[in-house]
């Protein structure tokens, strides 16, 4: 028996209830559909931080995201944290990246040996979240902007990306296919479509119908009857201040259909150098998303929270002549991916390598191999990160998901009853076992308060590092450089600030068709 190549194909905000292979009637993604009728596809996979971030470091480390201080999109992984990247070089493979992995801080590898392009976003402390200033502080540019002007574009930032990641993904299989060496490899391939904002190419926008564009499951619900933390979401997004029309969601759901056939078709380019290349044979090849996308479900949009659109992702796996094709229904998350890779990687070894540190996540690799629906366990998500004022965390047991947020009222729902999520449970007396049981578990190892502390505490180390560079115009220099300009391409810190803080450097700002007449997004003061 020989070690298999591994490969991580990646895609950053796709939601999993829009794909074909997970129930969506609309986005049309055959490159993904064949792998899903190829591999294993789980029914229930989850991230274990719905923001980027966190969500990669999490899954790379195979722990959970407090225990790795992964809070927000500005906070650094310990370069002592050993990722998959590291026990995989550990156990013989050739570990390389392409793509987005937003790392944060000088360490812009994690194990990695080789890394094909530069990242999308900043690797500074520009995006530190502030609870002391309420949901309404934003560090980035996520609003409501994206939905109001949504549409097709000739030419955008995140497509000049994608198409360096697709380029040097699939050089570098051909680059391998070529190399004499018996070395395995380990690659990762992350693109960054369908991420906000909601704009993409014209002959991806023409493949659908504007008429065929579905609407949300489940309508606007107005903000007295949000929850809370959703309320917090609701400000921190800008939706106080715009009216969102029929149109402006139609529109944006189509442009991130769109996205989705976009990135659909990178990742049948990268498995298409995979099998012409000889590569695909002898490969464990895993796609999956970092998070998912609101899409205008019950009013809400991006990420940051717990509901099914946001917090799942799709998750496939394929590995010929090993695994036969089928579904998984039990719940698993990302922390999952490092066990299993381990567990494949060291089949063929007389001295397995062994995790340093408990694992929070467990090998599929049983489940995979003996087609079996193995029930144990509970999966964890949480969330910490900008727009909400305290620490969140998720269980999902069986059929059931509990979430509770430091100082809000716990909820708690049977997602396989009640997918959309529309029937709190929470409070009931005939559920309040089964309630005290998942609260106990939410709390096992995790104390709200206490994280609390350890969050705000961060919070304000790093913005005060952040303001004396602002002062001094002297941001780390953590870009990571695949080559000569990198440094000043995508989204960078600004060179100058004005009253308002420091803004965004996009050099490849996105080149829009005239658009169409649409009705005013803000409100009359």
């Amino acid at each position: 028996m020989k070690q298999p190549h591994i490969v991580l194909l990646m895609a950053d905000q796709l939601a999993a209830p829009a794909l074909p292979f997970h129930g969506g009637a609309v986005v049309q993604a055959p490159h993904l559909a064949r792998l899903a009728g190829e591999g294993v596809v789980f029914d229930a996979a989850y991230c274990n931080f719905p923001i980027c971030a966190p969500s990669r470091y999490s899954m790379l480390a195979g722990r959970l995201p407090h225990s790795i201080g992964a809070w927000d999109n500005a906070t650094e992984m310990a370069s002592e944290v050993p990722t998959m990247a590291h026990y995989l070089a550990a156990a013989g493979y050739r570990t390389i990246l392409a793509g987005k992995m937003h790392f944060v801080g000088a360490d812009q590898l994690h194990g990695y040996r080789e890394r094909l392009t530069t990242d999308i976003y900043p690797a500074d402390f520009l995006w530190v979240p502030d609870w002391a200033k309420g949901p309404g502080f934003k560090p980035t540019g996520v609003g409501m902007g994206h939905v109001v002007d949504a549409g097709a574009c000739v030419r955008n930032m995140q497509i000049d990306y994608d198409e360096e990641v697709e380029h040097a993904a699939v050089q570098k299989i051909y680059d391998l296919a070529r190399d004499t060496s018996t070395q395995p490899v380990f690659l990762t391939v992350s693109f960054t479509h369908p991420h906000p904002p909601f704009v993409a190419p014209q002959e991806h926008w023409d493949r659908y119908d504007p008429a065929g564009i579905d609407m949300p499951s489940v309508p606007e619900i107005p903000y007295d009857r949000l929850d809370p933390h959703s309320q917090w979401l609701y400000r921190a997004h800008g939706q106080d201040r715009h009216r969102i029309t029929t149109e402006h969601v139609r529109r944006a759901r189509h442009a991130y259909y769109a996205m989705a056939s976009y990135v659909d078709e990178k990742i049948g380019r990268v498995l298409d150098a995979l099998q012409k290349s000889g590569l695909a044979d002898d490969a464990l090849v895993v796609f999956c998303g970092d998070h998912g996308e609101m899409m205008g479900e019950r009013g809400m949009w991006f990420k940051q929270t717990m509901y099914e659109w946001s917090s799942r992702v799709p998750l496939v796996v394929r590995w010929p002549g090993r695994v036969q094709p089928g579904r998984r229904a039990q719940p698993c998350s990302l922390v999952d991916l490092l066990p299993t890779f381990l567990d494949a990687a060291n089949e063929a070894l007389e001295h397995p390598v062994q995790a340093v540190d408990p694992l929070d996540g467990r090998s599929l690799l049983p489940s995979l191999l003996a087609g079996s629906q193995d029930q144990r366990g509970d999966v964890i998500c949480e969330y910490s990160a900008e727009g909400v004022q305290a620490p969140s965390r998720m269980v999902r047991r069986g059929d059931h998901k509990y979430v509770y947020t430091l100082g809000l009222p716990p909820m708690l729902f049977d997602v396989r009853r009640d997918p959309r999520e529309l029937e709190d449970l929470a409070g009931r007396p005939e559920w309040a076992a089964l309630q005290a049981q998942l609260h106990e578990r939410v709390l096992a190892g995790w104390d709200p308060v206490a994280i609390d502390a350890r969050i705000r505490a961060s919070q304000q180390r790093r913005l005060f590092l952040r303001q004396l560079a602002l002062r001094d115009d002297a941001f780390p220099e953590w870009t990571y450089e695949a080559r000569q300009g990198d440094r000043d391409r995508f989204v960078r810190p600004a060179s100058a600030t004005g009253p308002v803080g420091p803004k965004p450097r996009m050099r490849f700002p996105f080149v829009q068709p005239t658009p169409p007449d649409l009705p005013p997004s803000k409100e009359t003061p």
